[in-house]
C-alpha cells in the first residue's frame, strides 16, 4: 500500500480500490448517518432498500453499523463532550463526514458544508464520529449491553405521516399514517405490537431471537422476510414480499399456525374465516413510495385510505357512492388531484365542505 511518502512498502500488495467488505461497511455508516438525519425523505427510504438488496453484504454491515450507533447511543452526550473537548484541528472534520466518492448518498451537502464552515448538528454524524474517536485512540467507557433487558417504545404517525423505524438490528420498519406499535428488543426475542395501522418489516433474521409482530390478536412470526402488516378495525392483513412468516391461530387458540411465502396474503377479520391468496406483494408495498393500488375494492375503502394520507379530509354525501368499485393506481400527491381523477373513472363530482371536500353524483 502507499504511505504518506508516495512509497510503496515491500511485501505489502497495493491496492486501487477499497474491498467490497470495506466498501459496504463504509456506505453502511453513510447510510446509518443518512436516515438519522431529520430531513431524511421518502424517496431516501426507496434509495435505502435499493442498496440494501444491491450486494450481499449490504445487510450485515448495515446490521454493524446501526450496532454500533446503538452502543454508543448509550453514552451519546459523553461521546459528544469528549469530541467537543478537541482541539479545533483534530474535531473539525467529525462533524460532517466525507462520504466515499462509490457511496449512494450524496457528498454534495457535506463538501459545501466544508467550503463554507458550516456545521451540522454532531449528533446527526455521531455513527461515524464514533467511529473516528476510536480511530484516534479516545479513551470512551462504553456501558456493556443489557442483554436480557428489554427495551420498549412506542411510535406513532398522524394523519399525511409516514416514519421508517431503524432497529439495532439491521431490521426496518416503515410505519403507514395513523399507525401506532410499540418494539421491545431483548437478548431472547424481539417483539413489535401494532396496535393499529400499516408497517412494513425488512427483517434480518436470527433464530435465536425470533421477531414477533402481534397484531389484531394474531402472532406473526419471521422466518427471514420482508413482509406488510395491516391491523385496522379489527381486520388482519399480512402480505409477504420475501421469505416466510408464520401466523398463529386467532387470540392464540390451539389451532395450527398457517405459513406464509413470497407472493401470498392472509386476511382474517371477526365475521368470518381467514383467507388465503395470491398477489402481487409489490402493489401492497406501493402506499410507501406514494402510490395506492386497488383492485375492484369499494370507494368507501379507498377514501377511508385517502383519508389517512392527507390532513384534508374527503366526505362521502351519497351513500349510494360507497360501494362503487375502483381498479386502478392512485398517487397521493394532493387529495384535490386525487379526486380530480377519480372523477374521470367514476359518476362522482366534489364539493369543498367544512373539513375538506364532499362526494356527491353526478
Amino acid at each position: 500500500m502507499f504511505h504518506a511518502s508516495g512509497v510503496e512498502r515491500a511485501g505489502e500488495p497495493m491496492t486501487d480500490s477499497p474491498s467490497r467488505e470495506d466498501r459496504a461497511e463504509a456506505e453502511a455508516q453513510a447510510w446509518v448517518a443518512r436516515l438519522s438525519h431529520d430531513g431524511a425523505g421518502g424517496g431516501d427510504g426507496l434509495a435505502f432498500d435499493a442498496w440494501l438488496d444491491a450486494a450481499p453484504g449490504n445487510r450485515a454491515a448495515y446490521g454493524a453499523a446501526l450496532a454500533l450507533w446503538h452502543e454508543f447511543g448509550a453514552r451519546a452526550n459523553d461521546i459528544l463532550t469528549e469530541l467537543d473537548g478537541l482541539p479545533d484541528g483534530e474535531s473539525a472534520d467529525l462533524d460532517v463526514p466525507p462520504a466515499p466518492a462509490w457511496s449512494t448518498p450524496s457528498a454534495a451537502p457535506r463538501r459545501a458544508a466544508r467550503r463554507s464552515g458550516a456545521r451540522l448538528p454532531m449528533r446527526r454524524w455521531l455513527p461515524v464520529a464514533a467511529g473516528a474517536a476510536l480511530a484516534a485512540g479516545l479513551a470512551l467507557a462504553v456501558l456493556p449491553p443489557a442483554a436480557d433487558l428489554a427495551v420498549a417504545k412506542t411510535y406513532t404517525t398522524a394523519k399525511g405521516q409516514h416514519q421508517r423505524i431503524a432497529l439495532g438490528d439491521g431490521s426496518v420498519i416503515d410505519l403507514d399514517a395513523e399507525s401506532r406499535l410499540s418494539v421491545s428488543l431483548s437478548g431472547a426475542q424481539r417483539r413489535v405490537t401494532l396496535a393499529e395501522g400499516q408497517a412494513i418489516f425488512d427483517v434480518v433474521h436470527d433464530a435465536k431471537r425470533p421477531f414477533v409482530v402481534r397484531a389484531a390478536g394474531r402472532d406473526v412470526r419471521d422466518i427471514g422476510t420482508q413482509f406488510d402488516v395491516k391491523a385496522r378495525d379489527g381486520q388482519l392483513t399480512v402480505t409477504v414480499a420475501r421469505g416466510r412468516v408464520a401466523i398463529s391461530a386467532d387470540a392464540g387458540g390451539p389451532g395450527r399456525p398457517v405459513e406464509l411465502g413470497p407472493g401470498q396474503r392472509f386476511e382474517a377479520d371477526p365475521a368470518g374465516p381467514a383467507r388465503l391468496t395470491a398477489v402481487d406483494p409489490q402493489e401492497t408495498f406501493s402506499w410507501r413510495a406514494g402510490r395506492l393500488v386497488y383492485r375492484a375494492q369499494p370507494l368507501s375503502e379507498v377514501v377511508a385510505d385517502l383519508n389517512r394520507q392527507f390532513i384534508e379530509q374527503t366526505e362521502i354525501a351519497d351513500p349510494t357512492l360507497a360501494k362503487l368499485p375502483i381498479t386502478g393506481v392512485i398517487v397521493l400527491d394532493n387529495p384535490h388531484a386525487v379526486m380530480s381523477r377519480l372523477s374521470l373513472m367514476l359518476p362522482i363530482r366534489t364539493v369543498p365542505s367544512g373539513k375538506g371536500l364532499m362526494l356527491l353524483r353526478k
